[in-house]
């Protein structure tokens, strides 16, 4: 069994992967040394993948290091696809990993991912297993932010399934500007990878990818699990 470790800015989130077969996921606000030897007592834990962007209790990484195979990703780790981003130094490790995820998953495709999250990243991997590269995007909340932030007046809304295309109220309005905004966006920049890749296959992923689902022109394949698929992936390739 291979343990998937991606430890967030405020969420860690713990998956067992069992022949590619999630076995026990669960999200910790605080994950310490007792939670992971209670899975550890619980699961047959052979190697583990550890992805850090926000902190990590340093008992938790020594345990891991001294108790399976562990490998940190970083940098230099070695991938299953051709990393062709000119500065891998500052890539980000989810960017990475849903880009192996589509690969491993597609790999006669080309393949587009969008993770709609806090930022909505776009990632472009081709059928002979070449990233490319994307682009980064405010995502929703963020939007909705932003205009609270910076303006005197508007105040702070979050993402509704009803929106208007006029808005006839300063809600509504900021509604429609922000929401009808970012699916054309994405829309959008769906049709300029078309006109390269015109087979191009659209994998969505993140929290706000159902928000999207059913309202794009394009279409789009939904997955939740391409960060886990990814680690896991990039473990198995390195194991």
């Amino acid at each position: 069994m291979n343990l998937i470790l991606d430890i967030g800015n405020t969420l860690s989130k713990v998956t067992i992967v069992e022949n590619q077969n999630i076995v026990y996921h669960q999200r910790y606000s605080n994950l310490g040394l007792n939670d992971i030897e209670e899975i550890s007592k619980t699961y047959s834990i052979s190697n583990t993948i550890v992805s850090i962007v926000g902190k990590i209790s340093p008992e938790v990484l020594r345990f891991l290091e001294n108790n399976f195979k562990t490998l940190v990703l970083n940098k230099n780790t070695k991938l299953p696809i051709k990393n062709h981003y000119s500065t891998p130094e500052t890539l980000g490790y989810d960017r990475i990993a849903v880009a192996v995820a589509a690969n491993f998953l597609y790999p006669q495709k080309d393949v587009l991912v969008i993770d709609a999250g806090t930022a909505i990243t776009y990632e472009l991997v081709t059928a002979n297993g070449e990233y490319k590269g994307g682009a980064i995007s405010p995502g929703i909340s963020l939007r909705f932010k932003s205009l609270n932030d910076h303006t005197a007046k508007l105040p702070y809304l979050e993402k509704s399934e009803k929106f208007p295309i006029i808005g006839k109220n300063t809600a509504d309005c900021i509604y429609s500007g922000v929401l009808n905004g970012v699916i054309s966006e994405v829309d959008g920049y769906i049709d300029l990878i078309k006109t390269n890749f015109p087979d191009i296959y659209v994998l969505l992923t993140g929290g706000d990818s159902n928000f999207f689902a059913n309202k794009l022109k394009n279409s789009i394949f939904v997955n939740q699990n391409l960060m886990i698929t990814g680690l896991n992936r990039i473990l198995e390739f390195n194991v």
